[in-house]
């Protein structure tokens, strides 16, 4: 089934605080022609937590649970998957988009620890509870987080990752959505880490760019006007002012969101599969160097 720009465009202004839900469900079933055609629509946009994951939960190559560490305000909750075959590995931090720590995000980290990495996915809603399982829920709760503490969490589990037996001391970050623009925060805020790679991320600010200390790897879509706009050309301009070594590439045709396989109305195969394949190449390059 097709699904129209409008509707794609109108969910994500309201997934990212535009309009509350009321608001949005009146002008969605409008744009889709009807409350039938709406409900029929809206599951393919929105992501899928039952979805079946890529890499089994159970699956037998790795070791994998919830774990906290502390940070500077308190206890950060996590899930931690690592090789079953154990050895010296770098590590990568892994940020959830908008909905929390879910089990598509744990999913993510597990492709990351079969590539050869301790993988760390953060739930930065733990200073509120802990990401609840009701994605709608958990999207409100991100409008009362303390950006300041999210970044202090992020940060303290580059020192946490570091401490780990069989650590190398390598540390990357991947994040997602609104997870991509915490990538680029820490970037530009920690001058320790070793390499960043943004999926569809809000450009961070930009006076700190000259500070970034981190090889990055930039993933956007074509079709996401929203977030594009705050990378090109500003951010892509501060990053070859300051002489840092990036790269960026842009997937023709991919809405936002196009790598998270539980969404139906997004997920583009080829571009998702061409930018992981990327991401763990440029992970290689800069952390198992």
């Amino acid at each position: 089934m097709e699904i129209k720009q409008n509707l794609i465009d109108l969910y994500d202004a309201y997934t990212h605080g535009a309009m509350d839900r009321r608001t949005f469900l009146e002008r969605f079933t409008l744009a889709a022609g009807g409350a039938v055609a709406a409900s029929a629509l809206l599951p393919l946009i929105q992501a899928n937590p039952a979805a079946a994951a890529i890499i089994d939960e159970d699956d037998g190559r790795l070791t994998t649970g919830r774990i906290s560490y502390d940070a500077p305000d308190g206890a950060v909750s996590a899930y931690l998957a690592r090789p079953e075959a154990g050895g010296d590995l770098p590590a990568i931090i892994v940020i959830h988009e908008n909905r929390g720590l879910n089990a598509h995000i744990e999913d993510v980290a597990r492709r990351a620890a079969l590539a050869g990495y301790t993988a760390l996915a953060l739930d930065l809603l733990s200073p509120q509870g802990g990401t609840p399982a009701d994605s709608n829920a958990a999207r409100s709760m991100f409008s009362t987080m303390d950006r300041d503490v999210m970044l202090r969490n992020v940060l303290g589990a580059m020192p946490f990752l570091r401490r780990l037996p069989g650590a190398t001391g390598k540390v990357g970050i991947v994040g997602f959505c609104w997870g991509g623009g915490v990538v680029g925060d820490a970037a530009v805020n920690a001058t320790d880490l070793d390499a960043g790679v943004i999926f569809y991320g809000r450009a961070p600010d930009l006076s700190k760019v000259p500070d970034i200390g981190a090889r990055l790897l930039m993933h956007y879509a074509g079709l996401d006007n929203r977030i594009n706009g705050t990378v090109f050309p500003t951010f892509i301009d501060a990053l070859e002012g300051a002489g840092k070594d990036f790269a960026a590439h842009l997937y023709d045709g991919a809405q936002h969101a196009f790598h998270n396989d539980t969404s139906a109305a997004r997920y583009k195969e080829d571009a998702a599969m061409l930018a992981w394949t990327r991401t763990i190449n440029f992970f290689d390059e800069t952390l198992k160097a």
